[in-house]
């Protein structure tokens, strides 16, 4: 349970979050996230980057349970600076970061495939921001990253997820294959990847990072500002007191489930 890395290529790492029973992360999850990501892109070894999940799906977003717990802010602001911190370290890694998705993507995990270089997704694969129905905003700087404009805003607005088959025919996302295949997927991209020169494919990533249309830290950070607005207000604790019915999962998680059983 929590994040691990692993060597299985020369030139490969692979971060793996693990945080049953739905990857919701928690406030230090982010951060060990970060971490992990930002030391392999500092190993000079290291040409590529393999995000990965284990469990029912790739990413559920923040604990909503660790705010609930939390009698004051510190939860809402450390979870607001960890996803923050995590999705930075995914777009500033030194080398390209493949994202391999499987089952749903939701909330902070489209702020980390928003933020990837390369995106493989398994067949069962859905992405979605419920921001709305957390009581939350953000992530939309990340989801126009996947999505055109206006499909970014009915998703947003609606909470409605998109299949990663959808996604791959705008583009966003590289390949999609059975569920059984995606770790393995994601690796021949990432070894494809790894065979460029080590030196060159850094500045290649620094170079398109720079040609970036929209400073994602800064537009991101400004969709924070209206969380907190709406937190300061008590707009959100109404929002959120409603959200879930038994506190294990989402409406939204349960939905995907429903949707793709086992």
């Amino acid at each position: 349970m929590g994040v691990s890395t692993s060597s299985p290529d020369k030139g490969i790492r692979v971060v793996t979050a693990d945080f049953p029973p739905v990857n919701a992360l928690p406030v230090q999850g982010w951060y060990d996230l970060a971490d992990a990501v930002r030391t392999a892109g500092r190993d000079p070894e290291i040409r590529c980057v393999v995000l990965a999940a284990d469990g029912r799906g790739f990413n559920a977003g923040v604990d909503i349970k660790e705010m609930r717990r939390d009698p004051g802010r510190s939860a809402l602001i450390g979870a607001n600076h960890g996803c923050a911190e995590a999705f930075a370290a995914v777009y500033e890694c030194e080398v390209p970061v493949v994202a391999a998705v499987n089952g749903f993507c939701l909330g902070g995990g489209i702020g980390l495939v928003g933020n990837a270089d390369a995106i493989v997704a398994s067949d069962d694969a859905t992405f979605g921001l419920p921001e709305l129905d957390r009581g939350a905003l953000g992530a939309a700087t990340h989801l126009a990253r996947l999505v055109p404009q206006h499909l970014m805003r009915t998703l947003y607005y609606t909470s409605r997820t998109v299949s990663a088959q959808e996604l791959h025919r705008h583009g966003s996302v590289w390949q999609v294959v059975p569920r059984a295949q995606l770790r393995e997927a994601a690796l021949d991209l990432a070894r494809e990847i790894a065979r460029k020169d080590g030196s060159l494919i850094r500045l290649a990533k620094a170079a398109i990072n720079g040609i970036d249309p929209v400073d994602v830290r800064r537009s991101y950070r400004f969709e924070q500002g209206f969380t907190f607005e709406a937190n300061l207000s008590g707009l959100a604790d109404r929002v959120r007191d409603t959200f879930g019915k038994d506190g294990d999962a989402d409406d939204t998680v349960r939905r995907h489930d429903k949707e793709n059983p086992a």
